[in-house]
């Protein structure tokens, strides 16, 4: 791989870093597609150890925040899901099922700014976790699920309270991977490598994340995670 093409992964990896810790997700958005135009062997490995990178960061700056009740019920739902996500890659075709991804998706955010206002209690944590799971294993949007849930909190308890789920979930997801045998000694260099972009992207996503806390949080996750649905359904039309 040449450098120029590091360089390229490595500013990317920065916007989506600024991103997820001013909104607390989205990078999976932003860099997933482009990382593996750039070169496949840094999705899904590289992005993994830098998604828990910044899920560490994001836990530590806003520790108090985190509704660990909320964590618990959400990663109970996870495990099935993963697995759900696991068969789903083994037995179905990936575009359809990627198309009805988004499409939830979408119809969650849609139900959200006009009739449904979802609260983070048990059962729909429970049930947010098990899609997450799913939907992050076999689609690569994990975030949107709870997100939405979370989108009447405020913006420092979604950003600290996902950042908990992501770290949890992403330990989960490079233990299947190494017990596979899937982590390669390059895609430790790889992470390394974009690892200072993403801390110079969490350190912008200071700034950001105290205008979005005026007013502008809820707001901007239902379009994140809008975002997420519609790229999903376009990349599932149109490969």
């Amino acid at each position: 791989m040449v450098s120029v093409t590091l360089v390229l992964a490595g500013i990317v990896v920065l916007v989506g870093a600024l991103v997820q810790g001013a909104a607390g997700f989205g990078m999976n958005l932003i860099a997933a597609p482009l990382l593996t135009l750039a070169d496949p062997q840094l999705v899904p490995v590289p992005l993994l150890l830098i998604a828990a990178a910044h899920a560490v960061l994001s836990m530590a700056r806003e520790w108090h925040d985190i509704d660990w009740r909320g964590v618990g019920w959400a990663m109970l739902g996870r495990l099935p899901g993963t697995a759900l996500g696991v068969l789903a890659v083994a037995t179905l075709a990936p575009r359809p099922f990627a198309a009805i991804v988004g499409a939830s998706v979408l119809l969650c955010g849609l139900l959200s700014v006009t009739s449904w206002r979802p609260t983070p209690t048990p059962g729909p944590l429970l049930l947010a976790g098990v899609a997450s799971g799913t939907f992050g294993t076999a689609a690569s949007i994990g975030g949107p699920p709870l997100a939405l849930l979370y989108q009447h909190s405020s913006g420092r308890q979604i950003r600290a309270t996902l950042a908990a789920c992501f770290a949890v979930g992403t330990v989960i997801s490079l233990a299947g991977l190494g017990l596979g045998g899937q982590i390669e000694t390059a895609h430790l260099v790889f992470g390394s490598v974009l690892l200072p972009f993403l801390v110079a992207g969490f350190a912008l996503s200071g700034p950001a994340r105290r205008i979005l806390d005026a007013g502008r949080t809820r707001a901007t996750v239902v379009t994140i995670a809008m975002a997420s649905a519609l790229v999903l359904l376009v990349r599932s039309l149109f490969g």
